[in-house]
């Protein structure tokens, strides 16, 4: 349990706890050590399975995210996370045209073979490319601004984002999922889902109480530092270690 202290001290231990309860009761938790099978997971990820389409046509080919097709980067996110939305969306308990068929042409086995695949590629950026969307009409907001909301909250209005998802974004697996370096545009569409409850699946509606106070510049600022955030600085060079989350799965490689 030293990692999940780790990663979750910045946030009260009360909520803490109860975030990690109902987080993991849906996707983590479900024996003492899971199976997964890294190799079947790829396979998934780069050719599909029946009626699924590969997961590299609407995501790229190292899972990095497309701006145009408005896809996150799933690389590195967080395994337990990836999990959990797979399975909200093979649920319905999240909602997206195409992701909920896909989901549920997958088995339980296969969303934690996929995700476990992903949360083990390469780390590397492909950083939204904000020249290319203001001049596809794109609003881009100002990461300067965006900077401030991120890692000082503003007092009486919302919370530093980085108390729950660590230092610029880059996460506290197994509960929040990296967004830093994550798409300007996947970041924007999902803060606008948790305001207006489109999006409801979070733990504690911890997203839609922070969401429903931010506007819409502050959540363009928001995007903007954080699809380009650095994971660490001279002063902190500490980075997640998403394998600790690992090393509690029974890992094959067929």
């Amino acid at each position: 349990m030293a990692f999940q202290y780790r990663a979750l001290r910045r946030i009260p231990a009360m909520v803490a706890a109860a975030a990690v309860l109902a987080f993991s009761a849906a996707a983590y938790a479900e024996s003492d050590k899971l199976t997964v099978d890294v190799a079947a997971g790829k396979k998934i990820f780069l050719n599909g399975k029946d009626d699924v389409s590969p997961c590299q046509s609407c995501h790229g080919p190292e899972a990095l995210g497309i701006d145009e097709q408005q896809t996150p980067r799933l690389a590195g996110i967080g395994y337990a996370y990836v999990v959990k939305q797979l399975t909200n969306f093979a649920n319905d308990d999240r909602i997206n045209v195409i992701m909920n068929v896909m989901a549920k042409g997958l088995s339980e086995e296969d969303r934690r073979n996929v995700a476990a695949y992903v949360n083990t590629l390469p780390a590397k950026t492909e950083p939204s490319d904000f020249a290319a969307l203001k001049a596809a009409g794109t609003e881009v907001g100002e990461p300067y601004r965006g900077q401030i909301l991120v890692r000082y909250g503003v007092r009486g209005k919302v919370p530093a984002c980085q108390s729950c998802h660590g230092f610029n974004g880059r996460g506290s697996d197994p509960v929040y999922p990296a967004i830093g370096q994550q798409k300007y545009v996947y970041l924007v569409n999902q803060l606008k889902n948790w305001r207006d409850g489109s999006r409801a699946n979070d733990p504690l509606g911890q997203m839609r109480a922070v969401a429903k106070n931010l506007t819409d510049q502050d959540i363009a600022d928001a995007a903007a530092f954080l699809a380009k955030a650095p994971k660490s600085t001279i002063g902190d060079g500490f980075l997640p270690n998403n394998q600790s989350v690992l090393d509690n799965l029974h890992i094959v490689n067929n």
